[in-house]
């Protein structure tokens, strides 16, 4: 019996601080609690063919920032030992889980940090405020196809449960195509999908860790119990390389291993990374290695754009993409965008409800003949996230719908 992961090439405090003043590299803190401990068995991730890589971060205009130097590579893990079942095999690999669930209280802090320093002060920061957006009720066409970003996490940071989950939902608006989650903890998998599948939405599932990679896939192979008519896409990432978590290498490496293991599970659909725009710029390879490109672009942090010009921000940064991907045609969804109701402001980006609906009217606007090209960020408040100066204290305040009903 042996236990392996895919390795993960870790980028230095110095080397991310070389990049902080470029706005380009700024990212939302997207911390997921792991409460599932796992056992993995007979697992062969696929190889990288890649020679040692540089990997260099730039800014928004393409300028370079930073470099670092990427040697991929396969790591033992050290498995904990669970206690009970359930356990969920995927053939031929013989992939055998087993899960307990933990009770925890806190968000683990467990995902990448901002890759833009947190300022502290004993003062707290100011902060444009403004009323709240207001949770709506069903209307039809109101999503006009768009998806939307969901995290079933209450304000303590404990898990949804399927009845709170169902309760949120009910609160969105008819008319969006599809919902997006970023892991598979708190049974998330199954509680979104339950919730979509009631309002005819596809499910984008995600992956977050690469270091639990296999396990992860087979909670979502166990949430759709061999049925994979509701899901869209399933990610393997988000934003790793930006974060200077993993190297393109390695993550194109998961990306291939993730594709075998859940085609031997019935899934014939989409499998992606997704990483800011900026770094998939840097890293076509990702792209290229993607069934389409998957890319998060927030124009409230490119600090030059107001939010009127949302929608013109997003096309532009598209086209520029698109010149540097392998297949010219490749199709390119942004994963993320919107802009928040509340926090600091960044240069000309103010943060505001009003600046908020002016952003989501320009992003709609410019996707009007393809919204299935974009996934706004984010239905609810993430009350469960914390405000950092270095995302202009605004990470909990993008919610287009206000708070959670449910909590």
């Amino acid at each position: 019996m042996k236990t392996t992961t895919i390795a993960v090439a870790a980028v230095s405090l110095l080397q991310l601080a070389s990049a902080q003043p470029f706005r380009g590299l700024r990212r939302h803190l997207h911390r997921h609690e792991k409460k599932d401990v796992v056992t993995v068995v007979e697992i062969d991730y696929a190889q990288p063919a890649e020679e040692p890589e540089v990997i260099v971060y730039v800014n928004q205009d393409g300028t370079p920032a930073s470099t670092t130097t990427s040697y991929p590579a396969v790591a033992p893990v050290t498995s904990a030992t669970p206690a009970s079942t359930p356990s969920v095999s995927v053939t031929p690999f013989s992939v055998t889980v087993q899960v307990n669930d933990v009770a925890s209280s806190s968000v683990a802090n467990s995902a990448p940090v901002a890759s833009t320093p947190v300022t502290s002060s004993s003062a707290a920061p100011a902060q444009t405020s403004s009323s709240a957006p207001a949770a709506s009720s069903s209307s039809s066409s109101e999503g006009s196809g768009f998806g939307f970003s969901y995290s079933p996490y209450n304000a303590d940071n404990s898990c949804k449960t399927q009845d709170q989950v169902n309760t949120d939902f009910a609160k969105i608006g008819d008319g969006y195509s599809l919902v997006r989650t970023y892991g598979t903890d708190c049974n998330q998998v199954a509680t979104v999908l339950s919730a979509a599948k009631s309002k005819g939405l596809k499910l984008f599932a995600g992956v977050f860790d690469l270091g639990t990679l296999s396990s992860e896939i087979a909670l979502i192979v166990s949430a759709a119990n061999g049925d994979w008519s509701s899901f869209d896409t399933i990610s393997i990432g988000n934003e790793l390389v930006n974060a200077g978590t993993a190297s393109a290498a390695t993550v194109v490496a998961a990306i291939s291993t993730a594709r075998t293991l859940l085609k031997a599970a019935g899934y014939t659909g989409k499998v992606v990374t997704v990483d800011t725009l900026v770094a998939a710029k840097a890293n076509p390879s990702l792209c290229d290695n993607s069934d389409y490109c998957a890319v998060n672009s927030h124009p409230f942090f490119d600090g030059n754009t107001a939010a009127k010009d949302s929608g013109t921000f997003l096309t532009n940064s598209i086209s520029d993409l698109q010149s540097v991907l392998a297949n010219k045609n490749q199709e390119i969804v942004i994963t993320e965008t919107g802009w928040p109701w509340q926090g600091e402001t960044n240069d000309k980006a103010v943060p505001s409800a009003a600046n908020q609906a002016a952003a989501l009217t320009s992003i709609k606007t410019a996707f009007a003949s393809k919204p299935s090209g974009v996934i706004l960020f984010t239905v609810f408040n993430n009350l469960w996230k914390t405000n950092t100066a270095a995302q202009f204290s605004a990470e909990q305040y993008w919610g287009f719908l206000g708070n959670c009903p449910s909590g």
